[in-house]
């Protein structure tokens, strides 16, 4: 058994599936359905992200966020704000690896430092 794709439920299918494909440089493994896609990896090396429109808003934190491993830290995380992401209202611990950010519908994820 694998993983095969995560799974994001959002509100705004359009706006998040345009985000995350271009913030994971992720191509739609066959044409988008209104409320469906599967998002992969051009590549083939990464796990497929999924998202899917749903009728509820999310509430609350949520418990599984995505690590986003880079070695250009700076330049990514200035790409995904310029993207619609928003930076995590939170104090950074010194010598933390990572930034912590939104996407546009609030889904926590972090940008890790492999440099």
């Amino acid at each position: 058994m694998r993983i095969g794709s995560v799974v994001i439920d959002c509100n705004d299918f359009q706006k998040m599936s345009a985000f995350w494909q271009a913030a994971l440089r992720y191509v739609p493994r066959e044409p988008p359905d209104e409320d469906w896609v599967v998002l992969r990896d051009p590549d083939g090396r990464n796990v497929n992200v999924s998202l899917q429109q749903v009728p509820e808003r999310r509430v609350g934190k949520n418990r599984l966020h995505l690590d986003l491993y880079t070695d250009d830290q700076t330049g990514e995380v200035e790409r995904l704000l310029a993207l619609g992401a928003t930076r995590h209202p939170r104090a950074p611990e010194p010598d933390e690896d990572f930034v912590a950010l939104a996407d546009p519908e609030g889904n926590l994820f972090c940008v890790i430092d492999t440099g």
